[in-house]
């Protein structure tokens, strides 16, 4: 059997068994744009705009693995095309509608 090592669990807890590496809780950027497949300073760009789910450490920012997983499963599960620009507006409505409703 020809276990693939670019393969990472993508549910529940992560899988130690065999050739497997566990999935981290994190991918740099450099890691995400390139499971991403696109260009590092592209995904900097969508970062910094508030477009696209990370944390920033100091001047390091970080993207949850989960957020990736989370885009892939509303891919799967809708069938079409996922933009991460849409959900980070959907947020950022979310934010405003709770910030203007707590204030009466």
């Amino acid at each position: 059997m020809d276990i693939n090592q670019n393969e990472t669990p993508r549910e529940g807890t992560p899988e130690t068994t065999g050739n497997r590496k566990p999935q981290p809780a994190f991918y740099t950027v450099k890691e995400a744009a390139e499971l991403l497949r696109v260009g590092a300073s592209t995904l900097y760009r969508i970062i910094r705009e508030g477009d696209f789910p990370a944390i920033r450490l100091r001047s390091r920012y970080v993207v949850p693995a989960e957020a990736l997983d989370q885009l892939l499963e509303e891919a799967r599960a809708t069938g079409s095309v996922v933009d991460p620009c849409r959900l980070a507006e959907q947020r950022r409505t979310a934010r405003e509608v709770a910030r203007f409703g707590g204030a009466r």
